[in-house]
């Protein structure tokens, strides 16, 4: 068997926001930090697989996103308090919502990308699908 000519690593994929049965197909349209919003294909333009599996398949990756905002807020308050030992709780609070709200396009897309990719029983990488198509 031959190996595909196209190869992206599993991480470069979701970095990039591919789709996780080809690894070639874009998953969003548009880019992160864009005025109209992000916008999500509804299918990969490579080997065709449907993004939404069911209807109301994304409201899983919300408590993805919580995870994310967590992970986020904690590493910030004791970032926080390591380097300014303040414990004015204000600082902590415009600081940690100011991040939170720049982070929010960024928590919103990888919390989608982390669904497809770890979240999704049976949806693996398919090696014969990332090939070029021929006709």
């Amino acid at each position: 068997m031959e190996t595909p000519k196209y190869k992206l690593s599993a991480w470069s994929a979701f970095v990039n926001a591919k789709c996780p049965r080809c690894r070639r197909g874009d998953l969003f349209a548009t880019g992160m930090y864009e005025f109209k919003g992000q916008e999500m294909h509804k299918t990969c333009s490579h080997c065709g697989l449907v993004y939404e599996r069911e209807p109301g398949y994304f409201y899983v990756a919300m408590f993805a996103s919580y995870a994310l905002n967590v992970a986020e807020m904690v590493t910030l308050a004791v970032a926080i308090s390591v380097l300014t030992g303040s414990s004015n709780p204000w600082l902590y609070v415009t600081i940690i919502l100011g991040v939170a709200v720049v982070l929010a396009p960024f928590n919103f897309r990888y919390s989608r990308v982390m669904l497809l990719h770890w979240l999704t029983p049976g949806l693996h990488y398919h090696p014969e699908m990332s090939e070029d198509k021929t006709e």
